[in-house]
Order: C-alpha cells, then structure tokens, then sequence
C-alpha cells in the first residue's frame, strides 16, 4: 500500500494500481523500456492491473513474470452495453475506486480516470484522448514518468498541492 500526504487534502492510500497497455504501458504492442523494472517496484507494495483489449496480442508474453494481473477487455455487443469504457470502470469499481490508482491514453480509458481517486493520463508516442486528459487529474508525457510519481512521492505532492 502506498500512503501519499497531500497538503490541504486528505492522504491519498493505494492499494491497487490499474494501467492501460497499448498506449499506456507498450507501443505496438512491445513493452517500453524501463517499464518493468518500475513495475516490479511497484508490486513490492501494490497489487497491478492490466487492462487491455490486447489489440496487438502480445500481453501475456511481454508481462510475463512481472507482478501484474493481466485481464483482456473485450468489448460485448451494443445491445449489452458492455463496452471497454464500462468494463474497465467496473473493474475499478470491484477492486475500491477509492483506493486505487488509474493510468491510461484512450478514450475506453476515461471512465476508469474520472472514478480513481488518482488518475493519470498518458501522452506516449500512441497520442492521448482529449476525453482521457479532461477526466485525468495528473498528465504526463510518458509512463515512466508516471509510474515515477508513484516510486518518487514527493513529485506527485507538489504537482496536487493547493
């Protein structure tokens, strides 16, 4: 669990951390460099998400022994209403929105950015939905600059300070 003061606010504590992958996390389907390492970091004290439509369908080979639960979001029929948006917003709903932390670049992203209590969005070398940045609180211009807000506290507190 990651406790995170924030002056003038109540202390934001994470237990879970819920990432997007293409666009988020990899490029064309390849995981960025230095992304593992910042992961296998960060599993020593949250629990990972991965949450992807897997577009490229490399997930399971490229997170393999990383501290990461990989589930694919496949988007149901419009007479369902399931969509990857909903889906991925309900996995954050099960898991405590209130204790979770959200990144990710795509429009199916926003939902799950809008409900975390923090959320994060990211401008990779994919682009980053318009819809995405106006539910983020926080945007980066790359994940390992993120998942360093994580790793380096004090970077996120001055960024949400009042």
């Amino acid at each position: 669990m990651l406790r995170i003061e924030l002056p003038g606010k109540e202390p934001l504590v994470l237990s879970t951390l819920i990432l997007d992958y293409n666009g988020t996390l990899a490029k064309d389907g390849d995981l960025l460099a230095g992304v593992a390492e910042r992961l296998e970091q960060l599993g020593r004290h949250m629990q990972i998400i991965v949450l992807t439509a897997d577009t490229h369908g490399t997930v399971a080979g490229k997170t393999a022994g990383l501290p990461v639960q990989v589930t694919v979001i496949k988007a149901s029929s419009p007479a369902t209403g399931e969509t990857e948006d909903i889906a991925k917003l309900h996995v954050l709903e099960e898991r405590g929105a209130a204790t979770c932390a959200a990144f990710g670049n795509g429009r199916n992203d926003a939902l799950m950015l809008e409900h975390a209590a923090l959320s994060v969005a990211v401008l990779g070398d994919e682009g980053l939905s318009t819809t995405a940045l106006g539910a983020a609180q926080v945007m980066v211009k790359d994940i390992r600059d993120g998942l360093d807000l994580l790793l380096h506290t004090d970077r996120l507190r001055a960024t949400l300070r009042f």
